[in-house]
């Protein structure tokens, strides 16, 4: 990476981190140092039935304190599920928030504690810094390797009256705590941890060659690259594979550390739509699928920064030039893609030809378009999915 003399802003980050094996016991011990003896648990049925909630709910029922659960966030959350939670945790009297499990649980705990002290509905709230009252506090407790939520100050949902993703963001959407357990993820399929850890990947790889990089989310996003590149093999090959599990847990919460300033690119600009209305991609299964297509788009704007993706991932520097390396990054991620079995295309996971237009027009809007490193324009963004089916 060039260093410039450009001054940058990397911005507070007032999320506590707790990391490593064993670390879901200090659940109760930080629920109280916010003052709270009642509790949420934000989670899907997934969790619930691989008997995780009932081990965390037992650790805080232990530790003194009363538990509520609700268990119904779909794969990917939406308005409606936050109406009903919300009204839930007001009848109940619950004064935390504990989101437990992927990306979609954690953001709706997110956006459960916003809904539940600022007057109207969660929409009012989409975009950057529309929240002007503290949420309650969330502890944000990730099951999957993946989505950073825990460390992000963005919560998305889909908006159920218009079947269209939104988001809100701000300062005060971050968690208050981010318990991070890798052995939470030890019995996460082998699917589900590629296709979640293909996600920190591209978080890790468009944060660090967007045109806002800079040097602190740099550092943090070209760890979560090495991290990613040295053991998401390893624990799709082997989910008991200790190491690998804690490597892919801190890349995920090393990437989500990054994007915070700097946003992302042309994949999550895509994966928007592609998550919402008739379509529903999971969002790890669309990055992971167009992840390589985008690369190929981009790299020649950016020759360096994918060059230094390629070195990340294992490339020796030495032997090739910094084009060549740049084009070699995305043979790489392709390599990975296909050993950790990514499906081969967007059309098995329920894209058709005839929806490519509308997803496109709507990914423009992205705030994710402007930065990302090549100009885009709609027909490059239909082109890349084309490819990609």
């Amino acid at each position: 990476m060039n260093l410039t003399t450009d001054s940058f802003i990397y911005p507070a980050v007032p999320t506590q981190i707790i990391f490593g094996n064993g670390s879901i016991a200090r659940l109760p011990e930080k629920i109280k140092e916010l003052g709270s003896y009642h509790v949420l648990v934000v989670t899907d049925s997934g969790i619930a039935e691989a008997g995780i909630l009932k081990k965390v709910s037992d650790i805080l029922a232990a530790g003194g304190l009363k538990v509520f659960e609700y268990q119904e966030i779909p794969q990917d959350s939406s308005t409606r599920h936050i109406g009903k939670a919300v009204s839930l945790l007001k009848k109940l009297g619950a004064t935390s928030i504990v989101g437990l499990g992927g990306g979609s649980s954690m953001d709706a705990a997110k956006a459960i504690a916003v809904a539940a002290t600022n007057p109207g509905s969660i929409r009012e709230y989409a975009g950057l810094g529309k929240v002007m009252v503290n949420p309650l506090p969330v502890i944000a407790v990730p099951t999957t390797a993946g989505t950073g939520s825990e460390v992000s100050y963005w919560s998305v949902m889909t908006d159920d009256k218009t079947n269209v993703k939104i988001s809100v963001g701000g300062e005060k959407v971050f968690p208050k705590v981010a318990l991070c357990d890798p052995e939470l993820t030890a019995g996460l399929p082998p699917y589900i941890t590629a296709t979640t850890g293909m996600d920190a990947l591209t978080h890790a790889i468009e944060s660090y060659v967007n045109t806002s990089h800079q040097p602190i989310s740099s550092a943090l996003t070209l760890r979560a690259i090495e991290l990613a590149g040295k053991y998401l093999v390893r624990a799709v090959r082997n989910g008991t594979d200790s190491e690998a599990r804690y490597g892919m847990m801190l890349a995920s919460t090393l990437a989500g550390l990054g994007m915070n300033p700097t946003r992302l690119g042309l994949v999550h600009a895509l994966a928007m739509p592609l998550g919402s209305w008739k379509i529903k991609i999971a969002h790890g299964a669309a990055n992971a699928v167009l992840l390589p297509y985008a690369m190929e788009f981009n790299y020649s704007s950016a020759p360096e920064a994918y060059a230094d993706v390629a070195v990340a991932l294992g490339m020796n520097r030495n032997e090739l030039s910094t084009e060549e390396l740049a084009k070699q990054s995305v043979r790489m991620v392709e390599e990975m893609g296909k050993t950790c079995h990514i499906p081969a295309g967007l059309g098995v996971l329920g894209l058709s030809e005839e929806m490519i237009p509308d997803v496109c027009r709507e990914a423009m809007l992205s705030g994710n378009i402007p930065v990302n490193p090549r100009k885009v324009t709609v027909t490059d963004l239909e082109e890349i999915c084309r490819k990609a089916l």
